[in-house]
């Protein structure tokens, strides 16, 4: 803990805030994780992760840095941390998903703005958080008009560098983000001051596409109708891979995986008189576990999570056939462009993924949840439901946010709607 409070103050951190931020942790961590039965012997390593969340990663962060090494923050799916890792970078996801961070926030944004956008300023600003002062750029994307203009205020304190992801799917679009990621291969060898090469490209996609195909095996043994893991645990497990080593975080999981098969094969079955809960919409950003929580202390299961910290992080490989950079970073924008965010138009894709993911995993019903004030999911959600209703998939949508103010609400429609699944 000495080592950590050093590093924390060497990082400009506000320590007197840090130190209430991580006394509510351990308490969140026993209720959320620790009063759960039967978990995985392997989930010690992600427990592990956790509990020192502003510890471990950051010093080995920090001790890359000191070695020469560029760490690029990110805050989204579609940035691609192939071309980063490939330049001898380290892209860390950053999180907010904490109402910790929110007042902060509002110092700098309107209150009716999505939590999570104004916890990523809050975060910064409020020097609270360690991987937010550890980044030597940030790398954002306009997925909504909240990020970009928070993007803007951002730029005030780190530097910045945005990707114009287009908007809608046509073949132009496609061709328009492999430019935005050439853009960044040459910021990120700037940056670094290494090129990235057709060796190192190649290297990085087989790298991550690694990580993607651990988490696939993870979801798909969520289909067993022996379920061997909790939705809550799994996403615990998706918000640590957008910061942990890649390598290291697809062999940990790898060897989740080996136990859950043996697990599945003998029976052990977290979901026996629950049912089976899908869960899409906003990302859930880490430390938010809020609607997981509820929905498992309610009798259900959540068995795939069709979000950012779910299927859509890793959701179809990067095509390692390319042989030069340019086929390379073609491919890497069509796997990209293949994520179905609402910022799309028009954007069915997210509802056939729904409907997929929904009969894959084997669901009895549907659970959308949309933080407050994000306007393309909220907008998404009454078309979705009529998709799920012309399937014959029961709906439940959700508007929530950090707070624990609605949770008791919430308890009783999560509970209400399980309990009209029979």
């Amino acid at each position: 803990m000495a080592d950590n409070q050093k590093m924390w103050a060497e990082l400009g951190m506000n320590l007197e805030m840090h130190d209430m931020l991580c006394e509510v942790l351990p308490g969140a961590i026993g209720d959320v994780f620790m009063s759960q039965e039967n978990r995985p012997e392997a989930m010690d390593y992600f427990d592990m992760v956790l509990a020192d969340v502003h510890g471990l990663r950051p010093s080995e962060l920090v001790e890359f840095r000191k070695n020469g090494g560029k760490v690029f923050g990110t805050f989204c799916a579609y940035v691609p941390d192939e071309v980063i890792f490939a330049a001898g970078g380290i892209a860390t996801g950053l999180c907010a998903g904490s109402q910790f961070w929110v007042p902060g926030g509002e110092r700098y944004l309107p209150a009716n703005t999505c939590p999570l956008i104004k916890a990523m300023l809050g975060a910064r600003f409020d020097k609270t958080c360690p991987f937010y002062r550890l980044a030597d750029i940030y790398i954002g994307e306009n997925t909504c008009d909240g990020k970009k203009k928070a993007y803007e205020i951002l730029g005030t304190d780190v530097p910045m560098h945005i990707m114009d992801l287009p908007q809608m799917k046509r073949e132009k679009d496609y061709l328009k983000w492999a430019d935005e990621i050439k853009d960044l291969i040459k910021v990120v060898e700037e940056v670094t001051g290494n090129k990235v090469t057709p060796e190192a490209l190649a290297e990085n996609i087989k790298k991550i596409n690694n990580k993607r195909k651990a988490l696939e095996r993870l979801y798909k043994l969520r289909r067993n109708e022996n379920v061997p893991i909790s939705g809550t645990d799994t996403l615990l497990i998706s918000q640590i891979a957008y910061y942990d080593d890649p390598e290291r975080f697809a062999a940990m999981v790898n060897k989740l995986c080996d136990e859950l098969e043996k697990r599945v094969a003998d029976g052990v079955n977290l979901a026996e008189g629950k049912k089976r809960i899908l869960i899409t919409g906003t990302p859930m950003a880490i430390p938010n576990w809020k609607m997981h929580n509820l929905v498992e202390t309610s009798g259900g299961v959540v068995v795939c999570e069709e979000t950012c910290t779910g299927t859509r992080y890793f959701e179809n490989q990067v095509d390692e056939s390319g042989a030069t950079l340019d086929e390379m970073v073609q491919n890497i924008a069509n796997r990209y462009m293949g994520i179905n965010c609402a910022c799309f138009t028009p954007n069915t894709g997210r509802f056939d993924d729904v409907v997929r993911l929904a009969k894959e995993s084997k669901a009895d019903g549907v659970i959308d949840v949309n933080l407050m004030f994000c306007q393309t999911y909220d907008i998404e959600g009454r078309s979705l439901e009529e998709r799920c209703k012309a399937e014959g998939i029961p709906f439940l949508g959700i508007e929530t946010d950090y707070t624990d103010n609605d949770a008791q609400q919430l308890k009783t429609r999560i509970g209400a709607f399980i309990e009209m699944l029979g």
